[in-house]
């Protein structure tokens, strides 16, 4: 999928079927629940004023910006969600999605809304830090940091073998037509261990397992009182 010249129709059948692995696999629900609930409960007086600004970054087809928008709108907290990628191809199918108030997918990178100056409250990410070269890495907590982020949290795959069997099996009945096969198993072996990937984290990030198979890279500078 990362190669510009792949056949496009599959692509395209790829990322529509993304809402259906991610809801399997990625954890998002409790995720949501554990950490981003706890936030926007931090700040509910201040939403009075002006929504929480959030940030998906390398938003795919946008099923991960649509869930987060919706369980926050369903808990009455104020967001505003916007979902950034820098392949058309994916945006279009983020775009052709039924909109929802709040929630904006554009085409960039996380560095060209540093340059702009923009700002927002939490930046997430889902199954992007294993695309990302080690340099790419570090620059993507940097442009996170510089994005004034009082919350971050990106989420990905933890490479191991029981995961790359079980997913190997669990993803048959998804995949033909698509590239779900090839590019789920080769993202798992392009993955981190949660060693890896804790070498690597700035200071003030830490990294966590929060479900088997799972890595998430977070940084909190607001006390949010638990879950």
């Amino acid at each position: 999928m990362d190669d510009p010249r792949c056949d496009e129709r599959m692509l395209l059948r790829t990322v529509r079927r993304f809402g259906l692995v991610n809801r399997a696999v990625s954890g998002w629900g409790a995720i949501y629940r554990s950490r981003l609930r706890p936030y926007l409960r931090s700040r509910a007086d201040e939403l009075r004023e002006a929504p929480v600004r959030i940030l998906d970054v390398g938003c795919g087809g946008g099923d991960v910006t649509l869930t987060l928008a919706r369980r926050a709108r369903a808990d009455g907290f104020a967001v505003e969600v916007c979902g950034i990628d820098p392949d058309t191809r994916c945006l279009s199918v983020a775009r052709s999605r039924p909109s929802e108030p709040g929630v904006t997918f554009r085409g960039a990178y996380a560095a060209d809304l540093v340059e702009a100056g923009e700002e927002f409250d939490v930046v997430v990410s889902n199954h992007v830090l294993h695309h990302l070269s080690r340099d790419q890495l570090h620059e993507l907590f940097a442009h996170t940091d510089a994005l004034g982020a009082e919350l971050a949290l990106h989420n990905d795959i933890a490479r191991s073998r029981t995961a790359w069997g079980l997913y190997s099996l669990g993803i048959l009945p998804f995949a033909p037509g698509t590239f779900l096969f090839t590019d789920g198993l080769r993202s798992i072996r392009r993955s981190y261990t949660l060693a890896e990937l804790q070498r690597e984290i700035p200071p003030g990030w830490t990294v966590t397992s929060p479900a088997p198979f799972r890595v998430i890279a977070t940084r909190s500078s607001r006390t949010t009182g638990g879950v």
